[in-house]
């Protein structure tokens, strides 16, 4: 399941930047600049979500760099073994 997850996170991070650095993503943060928020209180709100979501990601983005570190030292210090056999098949 951890492992599901990792390539999930893998695979999604470049598509994100990709989307984000087409002209669709161009475009819609051109319209969001170009379009203010009504009334202060909206946008005081909305940067305060804001912010604590970035937060949020940023708390998730750092153990998922502890978990793929975790993971790639335990790949990188396991024994190799001779393959899946049992110890008592390998006389066979």
């Amino acid at each position: 399941m951890m492992l599901g997850f990792a390539i999930i996170l893998v695979v999604s991070i470049p598509l994100i930047a990709v989307i984000l650095d087409s002209h669709l993503g161009r475009a819609l943060a051109r319209r969001l600049e170009r379009e203010p928020l009504r009334g202060d209180g909206a946008l005081g709100l909305r940067i305060t979500e804001l912010e604590a979501e970035v937060e949020r990601l940023t708390r998730e983005l750092q153990r998922l760099e502890e978990q793929s570190d975790f993971l790639h030292r335990l790949l990188q210090e396991r024994p190799s073994s001779g393959g899946l056999m049992p110890p008592g098949d390998a006389n066979d």
